[in-house]
């Protein structure tokens, strides 16, 4: 499996968020867990142009789109999970 083209600490930088290991705990403890049926670019911490990126990212399968594969499932189960 290849690693991804973008780190999450890359997405983060790109979604405008602290992109620290420290800034990425507190995120994911502060938003997380996500409910199952909601749609990661559809939470409510996401401003406008964050929900584009993510939306856009993931429906087009496009080069960022593993890293936020990879912050869905941190949302949804905790940084450690």
């Amino acid at each position: 499996m290849e690693n991804p083209t973008h780190s999450l600490s890359a997405l983060f930088k790109q979604l405008g968020l602290a992109s620290d290991p420290a800034g990425i705990d507190q995120f994911i403890a502060t938003h997380s867990p996500l409910k199952p049926e909601l749609h990661l670019a559809d939470a409510f911490f996401w401003n406008e142009a964050q929900k584009a990126f993510l939306r856009d990212e993931t429906l087009d399968d496009a080069d960022w789109a593993e890293v936020v594969d990879q912050l869905d499932v941190m949302l949804r189960k905790g940084r450690a999970g």
